[in-house]
């Protein structure tokens, strides 16, 4: 099912969750053991995350390098698996950054093939440096490019011709920023940029993670007053060591609120309680303004969720 069906089809609101493939060379059977724990939790779907070539900051004898190293696999292989062994919904990321739009129509056409029905379009981080994309080739530079290539197959139209070709029949979702993304000048201009993907085929949005929820209600509100109309999940990561007050503002430009903050600082040792216990009441307050269903950034262990769940007596 699409996730836009499950959607409209909850009587009650659900959860849903966002996995990592492993590192390059690395092992399945630790995330296996995570989906499994997840697939107790019934979600109706769980993204995959994508990525392309990564850049690494490595420290040498002769300073700190900058590292190219190639992509992280797994995406499409995980998909199939959650897909068909655990009869969840498998909802991989598709990324502009480190693909040409020829790269792309071949893996959604890949996906075409499982019986995959839904895609997460996102940009990407960038990755410091420029791929060749060779002669005649293009990328997307936008998530609101890479959602129109999606909305142009699923209406039959391919970068080339091809031989009784079928329509895709992708539901795509795109991301939103509560407290607007990093390069926007101010969160009204953000959500226009929101509002265009709308325009271009995105049928639902999950948000990047917040602490503090009067983020996400103001992003809602907003997103209202521009005409964005599609169901608006809030996306959570729970806070799990004293280095993540650093880590998270620095890498997703998320503000961590003061009280947590000064909490966790006060007790690095219960850094993890905290989080569990913040991350229930945001929850908590969510769930009874009426958001639909809650989106958990949970990687690779599910530790902090299960807690959280747990008193949620979900």
């Amino acid at each position: 099912m699409k996730v836009t069906e499950h959607l409209a089809m909850a009587t009650e609101p659900f959860l849903s969750f966002e996995i990592i493939p492993p590192e390059r060379g690395g092992d399945l059977a630790s995330l296996l053991s995570l989906i499994e724990e997840l697939a107790g939790h019934r979600p109706p779907f769980i993204d995959i995350t994508s990525h392309a070539a990564e850049t690494m900051y490595v420290d040498t004898p002769d300073g700190i390098r900058r590292r190219v190293t190639r992509k992280r696999p797994g995406t499409l292989g995980i998909c199939a698996l959650i897909q068909n062994k655990y009869d969840i919904d498998a909802v991989p990321h598709v990324l502009c950054e480190g693909f040409t739009r020829e790269e792309t129509e071949d893996f959604l056409i890949e996906l075409h093939y499982l019986g995959i029905d839904n895609v997460f379009a996102v940009r990407g981080d960038s990755m410091g440096h420029d791929k060749p994309v060779g002669a005649g080739r293009t990328r997307n530079d936008y998530a609101s490019d890479l959602i129109s290539q999606i909305t142009a197959m699923n209406r039959g139209r391919f970068l080339e011709d091809l031989v009784d070709a079928t329509p895709t029949e992708f539901c795509v979702g795109a991301a939103g920023y509560p407290e607007k993304h990093f390069e926007a000048p101010n969160l009204k201009a953000d959500i226009t940029a929101v509002k265009r993907k709308v325009d271009a085929g995105a049928e639902y949005i999950v948000t990047q993670m917040f602490y503090d929820n009067g983020h996400f209600f103001s992003f809602v509100d907003e997103c209202w007053a521009q005409g964005i109309d599609v169901p608006i999940i809030p996306g959570l990561r729970i806070l799990s060591n004293v280095r993540q007050l650093t880590s998270f503002p620095r890498t997703f430009h998320c503000e961590i609120p003061e009280a947590l903050a000064h909490e966790v600082e006060s007790t690095p040792d219960r850094a993890r309680d905290i989080g569990v216990t913040w991350a229930t009441e945001q929850a908590r307050e969510l769930l009874e303004s009426g958001c639909p269903s809650l989106h958990f950034f949970v990687l690779s262990s599910s530790k902090s969720v299960n807690a959280v769940l747990a008193n949620l007596d979900v």
